[in-house]
């Protein structure tokens, strides 16, 4: 966004101080710290996280509360940190496949290989208020005391039959579903490309289009959830010939590696939350290519699956050229998508409509006052021309 405000420094000054009292809201309220919206609003520092390009969910805390809680503000200022930060070089590809997973779930195949593991999810929650949440604070309302072992479930909750619940491990081997797949030959295969060069960085050169994969994922990562979720719903609804099936959604740790130079073997730097997304869909398949499940990928930060269903969704959509498919429709044209998901390019050239265009304006202003003019004196001539050619 570009700032084109000069003079009026006491009133820009003042508009801080405003900003400052709004934020904190009624004084007689506590306030929230850092580390309770870290802590209770991860979904939304994930998302921040994400559209911010930066792993950090303290700074993503930080900026939603200093934000007001607009993920788009926030994620502009970890943006903006971010380029402050020294680049010590590019961390190991992580292994997806090794996640400690907390989530796991398949559309695909109901007896899993590994198992499925619901974990945290809304998915099966009535779509209610609960009102409990409001007067029991320090509260961890709605837990079930005969799988946590903790007290504090709700009247409603103690009311609940209480079945057996397996409390086994998690297997140790979880194989992917498209691997399964891949594995009888039904899965397109996933082919580096020649040489297997390192990935494009879009933060520091400039994007040509057609895109290849690696920009166009990485565009999405850091694109609008919103933006996305819309186009990926596009494509379900005619705008696309895409039928997609939920291949599989895990979320999870993994392992961060990154190898010195002066040491020359990796060193683990910590652990990460990733949700990654496959989309299996179909395709008919062509003269040389054999009838076929394709993938779309999604990978984010946090737990965050709207939004790796969205870019799977769109991912696929984007590979249209490659499966020999028409580009019809605004998710299969890779120029349209990454030009327009990136949402704090989006805002800045939104909301810099609000600053002072004063000049353009009374350009514009005068430029439609002399057209109206001449207007009006060319019908006031063709009215005087009226009763000379009737006589």
């Amino acid at each position: 966004m570009y700032v084109a405000v000069k003079g009026g420094e006491a009133a820009i000054l003042a508009t801080h101080d405003l900003v400052a009292q709004a934020r904190r809201g009624d004084a007689a309220v506590p306030e929230i710290s850092v580390a309770q919206i870290r802590e209770q609003q991860g979904l939304s520092c994930a998302r921040v996280m994400n559209e911010g390009s930066l792993y950090d969910a303290d700074l993503a805390a930080l900026a939603l509360k200093q934000a007001q809680g607009d993920v788009i503000e926030a994620a502009f200022l970890m943006r903006a940190y971010r380029t402050t930060l020294p680049r010590f070089g590019s961390s190991e590809p992580v292994d997806t496949a090794r996640m400690a997973i907390r989530r796991r779930v398949s559309a695909t195949y109901k007896d899993l290989p590994g198992g499925q593991v619901l974990g945290p999810t809304y998915d099966y929650t009535h779509r209610l208020f609960d009102f409990a949440l409001m007067d029991n604070e320090g509260v961890m309302v709605g837990l079930d005391p005969t799988i946590s072992g903790r007290e504090g479930a709700t009247a409603a909750g103690d009311a609940r039959v209480k079945p057996e619940h397996d409390v086994a491990s998690l297997d140790a081997h979880m194989p992917r579903v498209p691997d399964i797949l891949g594995a009888e030959g039904l899965m397109e295969p996933e082919v580096p490309p020649e040489g297997d060069p390192r990935p494009f960085d879009l933060t520091r050169e400039p994007v040509s289009f057609p895109a290849d994969r690696d920009v166009r994922l990485q565009a999405m990562a850091r694109g609008d959830e919103g933006f996305l979720l819309g186009l990926g719903y596009s494509v379900q609804r005619g705008f696309g010939g895409n039928h997609p099936f939920v291949g599989e959604i895990r979320v999870g740790e993994v392992s961060v590696e990154f190898i010195p130079e002066e040491l020359g073997f990796a060193v683990d730097l910590g652990e990460i939350t990733l949700t990654e997304c496959q989309m299996v869909n179909q395709f008919a398949g062509s003269k040389d290519v054999a009838p076929q499940f394709t993938r779309g990928y999604g990978l984010s930060f946090g737990h965050s699956e709207r939004k790796a269903m969205s870019m799977s969704l769109v991912d696929r959509a984007l590979k249209c050229r490659e499966f020999g498919e028409a580009a019809e429709y605004p998710a299969q044209q890779d120029e349209f998508v990454l030009y327009h998901s990136d949402n704090v390019e989006a805002a800045g050239f939104v909301e810099h409509l609000k600053l002072p265009h004063y000049v353009d304006f009374q350009g514009e202003l005068e430029l439609i006052r002399r057209i109206r003019h001449e207007r009006e004196q060319r019908l006031a001539g063709e009215n005087e021309a009226l009763p000379e050619a009737a006589e």
